[in-house]
């Protein structure tokens, strides 16, 4: 016997896309924390030109310096890091 399946395309409307969107801009900001706290524990203290190459490295999404700098930010203000108080 054999069964068919017939495959219903379903339209997502643009609610769904701009929902879908956010969710993933959301999960892409955890990932890029992810990877800057798992450097920084590695390498406890690291110059910020050297930290944007190795997190774009290991994020394999599409990421910006300026969104790297905002997450760096973030994590500063929630006390993950912080600046060295000798180097600004």
């Amino acid at each position: 016997r054999r069964i068919r399946i017939t495959n219903i395309m379903m339209k997502e409307t643009k609610e769904e896309r701009e929902k879908t969107v956010e969710a993933v801009s959301r999960d892409r900001l955890y990932l890029i924390d992810a990877v800057l706290v798992r450097i920084m524990k590695a390498r406890k203290t690291i110059l910020h030109q050297q930290l944007i190459p190795q997190v774009m490295e290991q994020v394999k999404v599409p990421a910006q310096p300026a969104d790297i700098k905002k997450r760096i930010e973030s994590l500063i203000e929630r006390e993950y890091m912080e600046r060295d108080s000798k180097d600004r």
